[in-house]
């Protein structure tokens, strides 16, 4: 299938509502402070869209002079995290000694495996002068094979990751391939992500190479064979069927997916496994202290009760 978009108005049309599989609402929490977090993923009837465990949508909102975001110290196993912003920046610090300033655009993807901590807070600069936020943070399960791997961490600036244009339509390849282009991005098993942004009246195409699919609306209005969702929502699509997005207005959506995880994970808190034995274990470990630390922070999120 081309990637190319259209402005004809009956592409939308020429195919069956029955692609559409689910379409999840996220649910929305305060986490304090107004800082609005919408949660899509997992859900009750869908607990992953390829190996895509967790989707958070947070904000917009304002942080006024001298306020930010601060998220202390906190582990992970068994996952990567995907931080991709729209609006503002964080500065991102874990235990393996990376910092980095995250920015609009930019693709970081920090994979705990067998274990990482890292702390998520407002640059010293935008907390002196308050920022806009809105973003979006993703988990990655890794395949079974992988779960226990060192953990790592890779960066990417907006700059260096490609993108496709054509009139009314834009969009950037973060993670594997969409559009006939691919990502730098080096992955564990295979997977897509990419940002999309159309104008009303404009279709564009969703691979129908992927072995599971999703759109995800961050906000504005498309029609899909003659239904119309409004954002945020998330819509899931049956595998191997031809999808066109026509939009509405003016929309940005994310286009994600890929192979399907050998089985269902476990999730609690911060952690991701095939086993219950190994949670118990990094739970364990965090009370314990046996997680490295962040270098540089005292802090840190103690384990629930």
């Amino acid at each position: 299938m081309s990637w190319m978009p259209s402005n004809d108005p009956l592409l939308g049309d020429a195919q069956t509502c029955d692609a559409l599989e689910l379409i999840i609402v996220p649910r929305t929490r305060d986490l304090g402070d107004g800082f609005a977090v919408r949660r899509a993923l997992p859900h009750g009837k869908r607990q992953m869209v390829g190996p895509f465990i967790f989707f958070d949508h947070f904000g917009p909102v304002q942080f006024m002079s001298g306020k930010g975001m601060d998220v202390r110290p906190h582990p992970h196993i068994g996952l990567a995290t995907v931080t991709y912003l729209f609006d503002g920046r964080i500065m991102h610090r874990d235990s393996e000694g990376n910092i980095q300033e995250i920015a609009p655009g930019a693709m970081n993807l920090m994979t705990a495996g067998r274990g990482i901590a890292h702390s998520e807070r407002t640059p010293d600069l935008q907390r002196r002068d308050g920022q806009q936020m809105l973003g979006l943070q993703s988990w990655i399960a890794l395949p079974a094979g992988s779960e226990e791997i060192a953990p790592s961490f890779q960066h990417f600036g907006a700059a260096t990751l490609p993108t496709v244009s054509d009139t009314g339509f834009t969009a950037r390849i973060i993670a594997g391939s969409s559009f006939g282009q691919s990502s730098p991005v080096t992955m564990v098993s295979p997977w897509f992500y990419a940002e999309v942004m159309v104008e009303a009246g404009i279709s564009v195409p969703l691979d129908p190479d992927h072995e599971e699919r999703a759109i995800y609306v961050v906000d504005g209005e498309i029609e899909i064979a003659g239904d119309r969702h409004v954002g945020p929502c998330l819509l899931v699509f049956r595998p191997g069927d031809r999808i066109t997005v026509r939009a509405i207005s003016r929309a940005r959506m994310m286009f994600l997916g890929g192979d399907a995880l050998e089985g269902p994970r476990h999730i609690w808190w911060n952690f991701v496994s095939s086993s219950k034995e190994r949670i118990e274990q990094a739970k364990q470990d965090w009370k314990t202290g046996r997680f490295a630390q962040v270098p540089d922070e005292t802090e840190f999120i103690p384990l629930p009760e």
